[in-house]
Order: structure tokens, then C-alpha cells, then sequence
């Protein structure tokens, strides 16, 4: 199994999400950041997602400036390798894991190589030969509709239906926009909430991470391998 996670934007939770995603697929998973950028001025997400979920991962492409990865790379005319060679590494891991993840940088259509080619590429190139689940991280927030939207929708441009939405960073407290979002934002995009992470969940110590990620996500009821369930009570009770 591949699992593609990305996000409406930049900041909206994809790295907790990924660990968590990690954490419930078990032994014989493996995370994989084709991207990162601004290495130097914050934690490298793929570091996180180790000390969060304590698996595998593996860094592809590692860029100095906190950019997209084709400005990234033009920036300091750097090269960078292609997203078919990503796709190719990607194959490979998963002739050897049970799951392998994949977290995207900022949202979907950021350009990954200077080519142009971006996550929706890769994921599309490896839906051909092997099944792909896309879980969609985005805000609870005012705005949230449309950038929820425009994702789901170019997703479903290249035949990928995404496997659910999740809530990257539920607040302690829901304001108006927020509660008619939680209703809105399945009803819009026809695509299912299935996890509602709160915010600040990232800080946790990996002990905690673990031991509330059921309560996130649902816990009763979900098969390994990545898959979500959903309580929608969630959103009323956020763990603290």
C-alpha cells in the first residue's frame, strides 16, 4: 500500500497527520519526504515524524531555503532530481514494506522538480501499478472551504478519489466558522472527515502522541494499513 498525504497549504498539519498515519499502519511501514526545504531553519518533517512515530523514513531531496522545491532549487541553481525518479524510489521501498507514506510540501500543486511535475504527478504515475490511498489535511477555519475544494477537485481530475479529509489542527474552542465547517466541509467535497487531530498534537511527547492518536482518529472499528475511522464527537471533546 502507498498513502499519499497532502494538504490545502503549507502549515495545516500534513506532518502530524503523517505520524499518526504511521503510527496505525505498524511494523513494515516506511515515511517518505520526496521534498523538504528550509532545511536549517525548522525541524525537517521527516525528523518529526520519527520522533513522533517512531518508524522508517527516508529524505529524497533536501533544499537550504524554506521555498517551494523548483524555486528552492532555482534560487541557488541547484539540481534536483525529476519526480519520475521519485515515483521510481517510491516502487522501490514498496517492494519492501507493507506501507509506504508519502508527505507532500505545502499543498498539492507545488512544483516538486523543475520540470513543472508535482505531488498530484506522482501520485497519478503510481496509482498505474499500485494501489494509492490520498488523505487530505485541511484547516477547520474560515476559508478552508475552498482551498478544500480546488484540492479535491484536482484530485479527481486524474481519476484519484480521495480515501478522506482530515482536520489538522482542531482548536481547543470552535467558533461559528469552525462548527459549520465541520458539516460543510464533507457536504461540499462529497469526501468524508475521518481524523480530527488537535492542535498542538505535534508537541506531544511520542508516549502521548501514541497512547491519545485512538481518540483522534476514531479507534474502533479501523483496519492497519493506514485506514481512518471517525467519530464526529471528536470535534466537540478535542484531547487536550
Amino acid at each position: 500500500m502507498i498513502i499519499i498525504v497532502t494538504g490545502t497549504d503549507t502549515g495545516v498539519g500534513k506532518t502530524v497527520t503523517t505520524a499518526a498515519l504511521a503510527v496505525r499502519s505498524g511494523p513494515g511501514t516506511v515515511v517518505v519526504k520526496p521534498a523538504q526545504t528550509g532545511i536549517g531553519t525548522d525541524e525537517p518533517d521527516i525528523r518529526a515524524v520519527a520522533h513522533l512515530a517512531g518508524c522508517e523514513v527516508t529524505e529524497l531531496t533536501s533544499l537550504e531555503d524554506p521555498l517551494a522545491p523548483d524555486t528552492a532549487a532555482r534560487l541557488r541553481g541547484i539540481e534536483i532530481p525529476p519526480v519520475r525518479a521519485h515515483s521510481a524510489r517510491i516502487r522501490e521501498l514498496a517492494r519492501t514494506y507493507d506501507t509506504v507514506i508519502v508527505e507532500g510540501s505545502g499543498g498539492l500543486l507545488v512544483r516538486l522538480d523543475t520540470e513543472g511535475a508535482t505531488l498530484l504527478d506522482l501520485a497519478a504515475d503510481l496509482a498505474r501499478d499500485h494501489p494509492v490511498q490520498v488523505y487530505v489535511v485541511t484547516r477547520i477555519g474560515l476559508g478552508t472551504l475552498n482551498h478544500t475544494e480546488l484540492t479535491v477537485n484536482a484530485l479527481r481530475s486524474r481519476n484519484l478519489e480521495p480515501a478522506g479529509l482530515v482536520l489538522g489542527a482542531v482548536p481547543a474552542e470552535l467558533g461559528l466558522a469552525e462548527r459549520c465547517n465541520r458539516t460543510e466541509l464533507p457536504r461540499v467535497t462529497g469526501v468524508p472527515i475521518v481524523a480530527a487531530l488537535p492542535d498542538g498534537a505535534g508537541a506531544l511527547t511520542p508516549e502521548n502522541f501514541r497512547a491519545q492518536l485512538e481518540s483522534w482518529l476514531g479507534g474502533s472499528g479501523v483496519e492497519r494499513g493506514g485506514d481512518f475511522s471517525f467519530s464526529a464527537d471528536l470535534l466537540d471533546q478535542p484531547s487536550q
